[in-house]
């Protein structure tokens, strides 16, 4: 049953123990807001957001877009006020916009900060400046003692089968191995597309559940309707793992890579120094239309509003705790 460790109180409230990933192009105010109103934690990359030269900071206009909109929320609805929100600053060295990003988010006080690609104490700082949190994700135990004794107050488990960036151990042998010496906050990320997923997440030792791919099958999602559409059209056995798009192995969609020529069946592999943040991304152009996804999409059967997705996470998760209480 859910676990009864004391967490920070910027997690107290919430609907469900959920918080939505950033995911790279997809996450944006919309989705994010969608997420927030319906009562999870909402995020997005802060890469997601981009200006043209001498145009106005997007960053800062998708923070004032987040912060006015929940605030106008919580005025019209106070018995049922929005979660907090999350942005994920990439920490790699190549992104070249990172002091910039932080000194943003620390001046419209970001309550949840994830970092991905790096432990670095200054970036932890940076969080606990405006009295935000700090979240690294990680994907493996030793990773996880890094983070921490960086500064990090909590950690994100990676495991098998999520999207994106994914690990390869097994959600059970990580969180095991994590809960052996650290009883802070504990995220775990990997095939969770169901309510009975999300406790069973919390059975096994973390806190909360960090769930990405659902989303991109929403209306709000930043992703072109083909995208979401081969969402709900896709199972786990439609999910490839390779590393030849970032440098880094992630989890994609078979039928995105077929489209684009390649065969899925047989890709190269590529060198993790290939992976550069300097223009905001590390994946190049040329597979643009490469998507990713974790391979827990069989539960996504259509397309369809935020609000109805984290719904039916709900109605699952306390079906999945009544089933298990009786």
């Amino acid at each position: 049953m859910p676990n009864k460790r004391e967490l920070p109180s910027v997690f107290k409230g919430l609907r469900l123990p959920v918080v939505g990933s950033p995911l790279f192009i997809v996450s944006n105010p919309e989705l994010v807001i969608a997420q927030c109103c319906a009562g999870i934690v909402g995020s997005f990359p802060a890469l997601n957001a981009r200006e043209k030269d001498g145009d106005p900071i997007a960053l800062e206009a998708w923070l004032k877009q987040i912060t006015e909109a929940l605030d106008a929320w919580n005025q019209a609805n106070p018995d049922k006020p929005a979660a907090p929100y999350a942005v994920n600053q990439i920490v790699h060295r190549s992104n070249t916009r990172l002091e910039r990003d932080l000194e943003i988010c620390a001046r419209w006080n970001v309550p949840i900060w994830i970092t991905s690609l790096g432990a670095r104490e200054e970036v932890n700082d940076a969080a606990h400046s405006c009295g935000g949190i700090a979240l690294h994700d990680i994907i493996n135990n030793t990773f996880a003692k890094k983070a921490i004794s960086k500064g990090a107050d909590g950690l994100i488990a990676v495991a098998a089968g999520a999207g994106g960036h994914a690990g390869p151990q097994s959600p059970f042998a990580l969180v095991q191995e994590i809960r052996e010496w650290f009883d802070g906050p504990l995220l775990l990320s990997g095939s969770i597309a169901t309510g009975g997923a999300v406790l069973a997440a919390q059975a096994m030792g973390a806190d909360l559940a960090y769930i990405g791919s659902p989303f991109i099958a929403t209306n709000e999602a930043n992703a072109m309707p083909a995208y979401k559409q081969m969402i709900a059209d896709s199972g786990a056995e439609d999910i490839v793992l390779s590393s030849l798009f970032t440098g880094i192995s992630g989890n994609y969609l078979k039928p995105s890579i077929a489209a684009a020529g390649m065969d899925p069946d047989a890709l190269e592999s590529a060198d993790a120094k290939s992976m550069s943040f300097a223009e905001g991304s590390s994946k190049p152009k040329a597979w643009s239309q490469v998507w990713g996804a974790g391979q827990g999409i069989g539960a996504v059967k259509s397309v369809g509003p935020a609000r109805a997705l984290v719904d039916k996470l709900d109605r699952e998760y306390r079906e999945a705790r009544s089933a298990l209480c009786s």
